[in-house]
């Protein structure tokens, strides 16, 4: 039995039983009769479980690279973006727009996971034999540069405005309302979180992982023990890449849209923030920093509408102050996060 297949055959019982039920319902609710129709008020709630999901796709993929492997990473956005761009360019189907090809979206998925993993050996070999703070700054830039050619090149990312007319898989299959094609969104991406998390997880732990982990603590130690470690980092860039160019083409078939507005630099801040938060190699407490940054979104958009007169970016920009600040007191207090081990980062508790 090859080894990739003892692998998944051997992932944790939780996430791989719980992803099957969730596909399970999602396909209850699609199928059914039944007429869900969500709370009044409670979409907010939709919008940011449905965010939640696709960013910790990012995350675990991102958690691999950092927290396992030492991989400074600042650009998963460019990734994401690249990865939605691509499905939406490919299944658009809008006769007003210059571009669209209108293929079905199964296409668009792995158009989608192909060019971000292929961006992600372009920056992988040229750049992973670079140190830490130059590939940070390096794909910080990469992640600029493709935000900025969505804006430039307008005639096939639809610039600004972005691209319309793409499908919806989920929202396209039921007839019984609105809400059911919601409950069903979320449970698939629930679905897919937990399956990507416990495949990452079991990779964490294994043999391979463990060589990952060498490879943050000393890379060169680690190659002199006959480890290719060259190819490790680009294999684990490459799976992060990947992940992320996934979460985007369900972003954009969520929203049957791709607008450079879902793919800005704060995508990168709200997992990174997240993974500092829960603890950078710790694959469920990075999830729970997650959970912690994306509640604090939530309950302070309550605030913003109980404060009328302060403007959206107003509190926006002061909800990202309040970030900031409780970032810098995990560093300064909590260095390994609120469930990391400061031991295997390297970091004074």
């Amino acid at each position: 039995m090859s080894a990739p297949t003892s692998r998944l055959e051997n992932l944790p019982f939780d996430a791989v039983h719980a992803g099957l039920a969730l596909l399970v319902l999602s396909v209850v609710f699609l199928v059914s009769p039944l007429f869900v129709q969500p709370p009044g008020g409670s979409f907010v709630f939709f919008e940011v479980g449905v965010l939640f999901f696709l960013y910790a796709m990012i995350l675990v993929g991102l958690n691999l690279q950092f927290g396992h492997a030492g991989l400074v990473n600042f650009g998963p956005v460019a990734f994401f973006a690249v990865g939605g761009y691509a499905a939406a360019i490919l299944t658009a189907n809008d006769p007003y727009q210059a571009v669209g090809l209108g293929f079905p979206w199964p296409v668009g998925v792995v158009a989608a996971v192909l060019a971000a993993a292929a961006l992600g050996v372009l920056i992988g070999v040229s750049t992973l034999r670079l140190r830490d703070d130059f590939l940070a700054i390096v794909t910080l830039a990469v992640a600029e540069i493709v935000h900025g050619l969505i804006i430039a090149f307008r005639d096939v990312t639809g610039g600004t405005v972005g691209l319309t007319s793409v499908p919806r898989p989920i929202a396209g299959t039921t007839d019984v309302g609105g809400g059911a094609a919601l409950v069903s969104t979320i449970l698939v991406f629930a679905a897919l979180a937990l399956f990507f998390y416990g495949v990452f997880r079991r990779l964490s732990s294994s043999p391979y992982g463990r060589v990952l982990r060498a490879i943050r603590a000393d890379d060169q130690v680690t190659e002199t023990l006959g480890k290719r470690v060259f190819r490790y980092k680009i294999a684990v860039f490459v799976y992060g890449a990947a992940i992320a160019g996934l979460a985007g083409a369900l972003l954009v078939f969520y929203n049957g849209a791709a607008a450079e507005g879902f793919f800005t630099i704060d995508v990168t801040v709200i997992v990174w923030v997240g993974m500092l938060i829960g603890g950078a190699g710790n694959d469920r407490g990075v999830i729970g920093g997650l959970a912690i940054i994306m509640g604090f979104q939530l309950v302070t958009r309550f605030f913003n509408d109980a404060i009328p007169f302060i403007t959206q970016d107003q509190f926006a920009s002061i909800r990202l102050m309040f970030v900031g600040l409780l970032l810098m007191l995990i560093i300064r207090y909590r260095p390994e996060g609120l469930w990391g081990d400061a031991d295997r980062l390297g970091v004074e508790s």
